[in-house]
């Protein structure tokens, strides 16, 4: 029984290493400063932020929402070039991994050659997508939280980047996907209290832009709770990685003394950096060195395309990929060249439009 549970524990660490390797982290430099790290009321208020949000989706989610919306976006022509762009559009509202445990599951059974390429193309279209607003990913939501940002000033800065990469985006997907396929022969209605959900998400995004007072968010939650305890069901292992990544840049604030002032060297560091930790751990890291939030936000936005691992949204693709197709290796090799030539491009827009504005 004992080693059972040992193996298990191993299993689980191995398989979420980048919370152990956080977790890590806190024990070790706690040790090294004897001292608990210590986390502000604004730090609890972002977790709990996360974790609304988790709740809402899975209530959408366990109501047929997002099956139901997928089914409608695969009927009529060019299936699917529409899925990549509902892809792009609905990472805007739900977050880049919802968007796609919706998208890539419906390319798999749509009749389509070159299966492969487009759930790399929704994949590239879920993190340019989710890149325009604060709530389209969990770095997003940090960064717009974190440094007190408003709606149109989030907005201006990151749309020259996520409207840039869809255009591209969108003439290249045009030769492969611009083709009829048959829609699956199934209809799926959504659940009653889908409607509720809805309603729901939409008050606690206005509480995430900071429209309206945060505790409306904490009845948000709790009523949707009440109204279907089910949803606490949720993946706490985000939650859990952003718990432990503010106790350790807080235990790294004191031990060390340095400040990123340069916003080409916080965007470089924080895209590259992307590539071997993934986009929100950099967030996490780069903000309590840095007040250069614009060129944050780049750079962990420009970092979730590139490696397997620069984005959580990549692994989900990749998985879900895996679980239909065998052909791992083929499709890597593929989604890393194109990756990195997002990531590139990415990398040249944002030097192209801070030459356009200086002081961007």
């Amino acid at each position: 029984m004992s080693w059972r549970f040992g193996e298990k524990t191993r299993e689980f660490l191995l398989r979420e290493w980048l919370l152990t390797a956080v977790a890590l982290g806190v024990l070790s430099t706690s040790i090294h400063l004897r001292r608990l790290p210590l986390y502000s009321r604004h730090d609890f208020e972002v977790l709990f932020l996360l974790f609304g949000f988790l709740v809402l989706i899975k209530g959408l989610e366990r109501n047929d929402f997002f099956a139901a919306l997928a089914v409608r976006l695969s009927e009529g022509r060019a299936a699917g070039y529409k899925l990549i762009w509902a892809v792009f559009f609905l990472s805007m509202v739900v977050t880049n991994d919802v968007a796609l445990l919706v998208g890539v599951p419906l390319a798999l059974k749509l009749p389509l050659e070159r299966k492969g390429l487009l759930v790399i193309f929704l994949a590239l279209a879920a993190n340019a997508g989710s890149a325009f607003t604060p709530f389209g990913n969990p770095q997003n939501i940090f960064i717009y939280w974190y440094y007190g940002l408003k709606p149109l000033v989030f907005l201006k800065t990151i749309a020259p980047f996520s409207l840039g990469m869809s255009f591209v985006l969108g003439v290249i997907s045009a030769f492969f996907f611009l083709k009829k396929a048959e829609a699956p022969k199934t209809r799926i209605v959504p659940g009653p209290g889908a409607s509720i959900f809805v309603l729901a998400l939409l008050v606690f995004l206005l509480v995430v832009l900071k429209i309206l007072p945060f505790w409306v968010a904490l009845i948000v939650v709790g009523a949707a709770v009440l109204f279907e305890p089910e949803v606490l069901r949720v993946d706490y292992t985000l939650i859990l990685i952003f718990f432990f990544f503010f106790g350790f840049t807080d235990n790294l604030m004191a031990m060390l003394e340095f400040r990123f002032t340069d916003p080409n060297r916080v965007f470089l560091g924080a895209a590259i950096t992307s590539q071997f930790i993934s986009n929100v751990p950099a967030a996490l890291l780069f903000s309590d060195f840095t007040p250069c939030w614009k060129a944050l936000l780049w750079g962990v936005n420009v970092g979730g395309f590139g490696s397997l691992v620069s984005s959580l949204a990549n692994l989900i693709a990749y998985r879900l990929y895996l679980k239909s197709l065998p052909e791992g290796n083929r499709f890597l090799l593929s989604f890393h060249l194109w990756g990195y030539l997002f990531f590139l491009l990415g990398m040249g827009l944002y030097f192209l439009w801070r030459s356009i504005l200086p002081y961007f």
